[in-house]
């Protein structure tokens, strides 16, 4: 209780920026997990992306093995069976002839009692899966320009370029996982994807922004460095950025859990697993890779550096530190 409210009212002085070589070797385990995961598994790309057919029908009395089973004793070589609902089914497989399709739909229908008109054919051609992966590429090179293009006019390149670095962690840890978990990559996922990018950057924003407004004060005589002005900024939108996450992961969570657990709905776990981690990673992001990365590409700027040579041979840097310090402590 007590860490709690002293978090809320802002007496905690978080060192973010001093730990950049924490943030930057757990980000780099993470993004090299993550790539692993891309290169040895791959992503399971849904039907949508590389084409198959998929059977849908409503029956109170089948099971998983069940269905697969009615629809490989036809001559299918992979199906995927997934429940939607107490009694809605879904199975995909391969891409099949006409013939094979009203082979599987017409078992189906015996297998499980179901009307034959009942039975419904969605047949997804590998084409329309390379325009969808094709129109996902430009959409998401045009958010990007368009990122750059915002933050270089309201901020500066270097905010721009720390957000895109951000933007691109959070992307890769998120495919990543989807990887290692083999959880299957549909459109709602990609919309999943262009939602976190939009989150993870309203977060830098917010912080940027604050971190624009303390910094402006700086001079040759000011008793702050770089790195500790803006690890003040940070400190200072620390509850903002974590009251905005929590908010937003809470009902995120209740869609993934129950619509996994209760409703068996595949599109709700699709988009809802790549916003749930997208969020966690991107609060992540803002907090220990955007600022700490920006903190870095300002510290070599001459005025800056003149600031810190200055402190450091007064000592008013540590100085500073130190009474901040001691101010905590006695609050």
């Amino acid at each position: 209780m007590g860490l709690g409210r002293r978090l809320y009212r802002g007496e905690i002085d978080v060192d973010f920026v001093g730990k950049w070589r924490l943030w930057y070797s757990l980000s780099g385990l993470l993004l090299a997990v993550s790539l692993s995961g891309l290169l040895i598994n791959g992503l399971n790309l849904g039907v949508e992306f590389k084409g198959g057919t998929i059977f849908a029908f409503k029956s109170s009395q089948a099971t998983v093995e069940q269905v697969r089973e009615s629809v490989l004793d036809q001559g299918v070589h992979q199906v995927i069976v997934q429940q939607a609902g107490t009694d809605g089914w879904r199975a995909t497989t391969e891409s099949l002839p006409e013939d094979t399709r009203v082979q599987v739909q017409s078992e189906i229908a015996k297998d499980f009692g179901v009307p034959l008109d009942q039975v419904s054919i969605q047949a997804i051609g590998p084409s329309w899966g390379g325009e969808v992966s094709q129109k996902a590429w430009i959409g998401l090179g045009v958010f990007m320009l368009a990122i750059i293009l915002y933050l270089s006019m309201a901020f500066e390149p270097k905010m721009a370029l720390a957000a895109i670095v951000a933007l691109v962690h959070d992307l890769v840890i998120t495919a990543g996982i989807y990887a290692w978990s083999g959880f299957e990559v549909t459109p709602a996922t990609l919309l999943g994807f262009l939602t976190i990018l939009g989150y993870s950057l309203y977060d830098a924003v917010v912080v940027f922004d604050m971190i624009k407004e303390v910094t402006a004060k700086l001079g040759h005589t000011s008793k702050q460095t770089y790195s500790m002005a803006a690890n003040d900024a940070l400190n200072h939108t620390l509850i903002r950025s974590l009251n905005t996450s929590l908010v937003a992961i809470l009902p995120v969570a209740a869609i993934l859990f129950i619509g996994t657990t209760v409703l068996g709905a595949g599109t709700l776990k699709d988009l809802s697993l790549s916003l749930f981690v997208g969020m966690v990673v991107g609060t992540y992001s803002s907090l220990c890779v955007a600022t700490p990365l920006l903190v870095t590409l300002k510290e070599r700027e001459p005025k800056y550096q003149a600031i810190a040579k200055r402190l450091a041979s007064t000592g008013g840097a540590r100085g500073t530190k130190n009474s901040k310090k001691a101010a905590a402590a006695k609050g």
